[in-house]
């Protein structure tokens, strides 16, 4: 009962983290077997749904540690891209964040999630991955790059054509 009343929730948190639903699903499951296996551990004067969280970005970000060496590495030059189109922006969806995110190498989209969405700062970042803070910078600032260069590429031209 307990997985299915919270699949959704920790689904959407597990999917910012992943490159798909699939490796998602894995983060997801992992961190249910963790709940399952330190449930007696749960303070219940604290929040379950924060404390489920806490589970998932821990387990995701172990994930990343144990599968890194799958995964390439992109170097980008850092850019100044302005947006000046806003009726853009107001059409863009939080899926649009989703699939822009999902081309994010692994450890640029860990630290744009953590940092942006999750409100870590760079000193937790770099506890967290083992990595030194301008390095969790200099992701944070490559991700973004990264961002609005997919941003402008994938949806300028689409939503040119709606408006």
């Amino acid at each position: 009962m307990l997985y299915k009343q919270f699949y959704a929730y920790g689904m959407s948190i597990s999917l910012r983290y992943a490159y798909n639903r699939d490796e998602a699903a894995e983060v997801l499951n992992d961190s249910f077997l963790k709940v399952f296996g330190n449930i007696h551990k749960y303070n219940q004067a604290q929040s379950f749904k924060a404390w489920l969280r806490k589970i998932i970005i821990n387990t995701a970000i172990d994930y990343y540690r144990k599968n890194k060496k799958h995964h390439e590495l992109l170097d980008v030059e850092v850019t100044d891209i302005e947006l000046i189109d806003y009726d853009i922006i107001e059409q863009f969806e939080i899926e649009d964040l989703q699939i822009l995110l999902a081309e994010l190498p692994e450890n640029y989209r860990i630290t744009f999630n953590l940092y942006e969405i999750e409100g870590y700062n760079h000193d937790e970042i770099a506890e967290l991955l083992k990595i030194v803070p301008s390095t969790s910078r200099s992701n944070l600032t490559r991700a973004k790059a990264m961002l609005r260069a997919a941003f402008k590429k994938h949806y300028t031209h689409e939503y040119a054509r709606v408006i």
